[in-house]
């Protein structure tokens, strides 16, 4: 609580509080007592507010928890509060209207990325050590590489999104966290994985725990690099040094790293529609129930221009075009599929520019309809998608820094359910270029 009093009004990351029931916890749990929070989204924690950065959620309180915040309970976590997300989740940035932005610890001028911004920006800052994070397009990892944190987006199917959802996005989005090490990643995969009945998706627990896997050396391991993003994007020069600098690195710890240009199965606007359609028709229903529960009726007066236009471009997809767009994420998980046949790991950068000014990205917002709005959100991280729609795991890692002082994080995927490569490779990359020590300017123990 002292930490967030003494940084929270310089970043705006965490927008509600409230005390931890510590007596509940048990001393046994891996995480007991470790402070905690919540996303406004996905997440339900009976009796407090869940809200979606909305306007139109506004003061909507959860009647029960959900699976994953019993999981969470269960792993000892003291959950004391709730971050920040842009409305809906819809945008990798955060910067909504019911709460205002979140700002990057490292410079206050720009955006801490998203959805998952409120998140990333309080462990960055030192408010907690871990918090929970979803992610649909890349909303662990963007925030994670925004403020120098390791943010591992797990395989479809490892963590519940139950019982009130089954498949988030028609299974595009997951839930974990994000956090400064690799071990409490790992450690939070072990303590919420698992399914509960009626699961759509469910991916197998190994044999062993994620966290023994950190200290496990990963051996020698075919990894192929992609520079250009798949809409054809070019890094900008820090993340394109930082690439070769981790390339590099990769070479000194024995794998055979190559350029690799990895195929979608279809073009860029091919791709960019299909998510649009399956984003757009899957906040449809998630609109209207939130408006229901609260007597507020859907307009600018509660929903941000964007989403309101996503709301719209949803309401006129068809049932063929949604079964089209299903079609399309099939291509491309088979294309995936077939590209990790030949290799173990992919290499890109997670974001091709550093952090954004906060207000560019909603530049000429009301201009937008749904599909401008995805093809905005994909042209900001186009590396990330691809994981999403084909279920892969994949992790963002802060192996660099930019000359002024502004971190860089790396995307590593690996194929479906090899979480564990990824994880051994990060303990790897961890002992070999640590960041552990890395503090930001606004950081609570400055305060």
């Amino acid at each position: 609580m002292r930490a967030c009093a003494a940084v929270n009004p310089h970043i705006n990351a965490v927008v509600g509080l409230w005390p931890a029931d510590l007596a509940g916890i048990d001393k046994a749990a891996p995480f007991a007592g470790v402070p905690f929070l919540i996303k406004d989204v996905a997440v339900t924690m009976a009796g407090q507010a869940s809200e979606a950065g909305s306007r139109l959620g506004a003061g909507h309180v959860a009647a029960a928890d959900s699976h994953l915040m019993a999981q969470f309970r269960q792993a000892g976590l003291a959950t004391l509060g709730r971050t920040g997300t842009p409305e809906m989740a819809f945008a990798t940035t955060t910067e909504p209207v019911l709460y205002g932005a979140t700002r990057n610890p490292w410079n206050l001028a720009l955006s801490a990325g998203g959805s998952s911004g409120g998140a990333a920006a309080a462990v960055a800052a030192g408010i907690v050590p871990l918090a929970h994070a979803t992610d649909a397009a890349g909303s662990i990892r963007v925030p994670a590489a925004s403020t120098g944190l390791f943010g591992l987006k797990p395989s479809r199917g490892r963590v519940s999104n139950g019982p009130a959802m089954d498949e988030i996005f028609s299974g595009l989005g997951v839930q974990l966290g994000v956090s400064r090490t690799v071990r409490d990643s790992a450690a939070l995969l072990d303590g919420v994985q698992g399914s509960m009945p009626g699961e759509p998706y469910v991916t197998g627990a190994p044999h062993l725990t994620w966290l023994s896997q950190v200290s496990v050396a990963p051996g020698k391991l075919r990894i192929g690099v992609q520079r250009a993003a798949s809409n054809g994007a070019q890094p900008v020069p820090a993340v394109d040094a930082a690439l070769d600098e981790t390339v590099r690195l990769l070479e000194g710890l024995g794998h055979h790293v190559e350029q690799v240009t990895p195929p979608l199965g279809v073009s860029w606007e091919a791709f960019v529609q299909a998510n649009a359609r399956i984003w757009c028709a899957n906040l449809v229903p998630w609109i209207d129930g939130l408006a229901q529960e609260s007597g507020r009726s859907v307009s600018l007066e509660t929903l941000e221009a964007a989403t309101l236009a996503c709301y719209r471009y949803g309401k006129t997809v068809s049932a063929v075009e949604f079964v089209a767009a299903l079609d399309v994420r099939n291509t491309v998980t088979r294309h995936a599929g077939a590209f990790f046949t030949e290799y173990d790991v992919l290499l890109t950068p997670t974001m091709p520019d550093l952090p954004w000014q906060l207000g560019r990205y909603g530049e000429n917002e009301g201009t937008l309809d749904g599909l401008g709005w995805t093809a905005r959100l994909f042209e900001h991280s186009p590396y990330t998608p691809l994981a999403n729609v084909a279920g892969l795991p994949a992790m963002s890692v802060p192996l660099a820094m930019s000359a002024d002082g502004l971190p860089i994080g790396m995307q590593f995927m690996a194929g479906y359910a090899q979480d564990g490569v990824l994880l051994r490779l990060a303990g790897q990359l961890e002992r070999a270029a640590p960041w552990v020590q890395r503090r930001p300017p606004v950081w609570a123990g400055r305060e």
